[in-house]
């Protein structure tokens, strides 16, 4: 009995200790559709766009490290075709951080100024990791696929980084843009990766032009929005590099020239902080930077 006794507390105890440790978080993602066979991944970093074709899925975008059993566990509630295609819009561990979890055969594609700052990744400095890295580039406009499925790449220019691509599945009338516009407010504008306040509107505004027949956008970080708020968003950045070089020739600061800038009304429900590295004075500074 006694040592019942004793064998049934130490099991009681071995119950506790297990209930009180940490148990391993499994990643999560959600998925929603966006118009017939295209759907938005959202959870663990950027938004992945999963496109379903005829010979596989096109993903754009694949988040944090880690997120690729999640990524999939989504698709797989609305097809079973394999991966065929990667695209990354930028370089960011955010967007291309789960490469690595995908069939070695897929083709990842990117613009080439994306290719050569991924390949200062830290993940892609393996044999197994440069095996991710964009296989297929272009420069200014590519087309993948035919018909009805066909996806149109775009690049206009430095803005986000140096290498972003806007995706345009041209039969829906959708682009993703990646965090060329991730939301709405301030961008964070990586100057490491080729990014540039000073030709972050000019480079909206040609892509606003330059595309037609988009009616629905999905951003890098926020729900799905329209093509005028795409085209909004260039003209609150024309707005903004406006005001910091009025306040620039004024003589001010950059933290000062944050503080004053003069931008109009229309721009109220702009976010002009969105943490330390995406705020007005950051962008403010390397603007500054720039026209110096």
């Amino acid at each position: 009995m006694r040592r019942t006794a004793v064998l049934g507390l130490l099991i009681a105890v071995g119950v506790v200790a297990t209930m009180s440790r940490p148990v391993a978080q499994t990643n999560v993602a959600e998925i929603a559709n966006v118009k017939d066979n295209l759907y938005v991944i959202t959870g663990g970093g950027g938004n992945t766009a999963a496109y379903v074709t005829d010979d596989g899925v096109v993903l754009v975008d694949t988040k944090n490290p880690g997120w690729g059993d999640a990524i999939l566990a989504q698709v797989r509630t609305v097809t079973d075709k394999p991966v065929s295609i990667i695209i990354n819009t930028h370089t960011h561990g955010d967007h291309v951080g789960s490469n690595i979890d995908f069939d070695a055969g897929v083709n990842v594609v990117a613009h080439a100024n994306t290719k050569a700052n991924m390949e200062r990744m830290d993940a892609f400095q393996s044999a197994s990791g440069r095996g991710y890295l964009p296989g297929e580039t272009y420069t200014d406009r590519m087309t993948l696929l035919d018909g009805d499925e066909a996806i149109d790449l775009y690049h206009f220019g430095h803005g986000h980084t140096n290498g972003d691509t806007i995706v345009v599945f041209r039969s829906l009338g959708v682009a993703h843009t990646g965090d060329l516009f991730a939301w709405k407010g301030v961008p964070y504008i990586d100057v490491n990766n080729g990014g540039s306040g000073v030709s972050y509107p000019e480079t909206l505004l040609a892509a606003a032009d330059g595309i037609s027949g988009i009616d629905m956008v999905i951003p890098g970080h926020s729900p799905v929005m329209t093509w005028a708020d795409f085209r909004e968003f260039g003209e609150f950045n024309r707005d903004f590099l406006a005001a910091v070089q009025r306040e620039k020739a004024a003589g001010r600061t950059a933290a000062d020239a944050a503080e004053n800038l003069n931008l109009p009304a229309r721009y109220a429900n702009y976010a002009m902080s969105r943490g330390s590295l995406t705020s007005a004075e950051m962008n403010t500074t390397k603007i500054y930077n720039e026209l110096d």
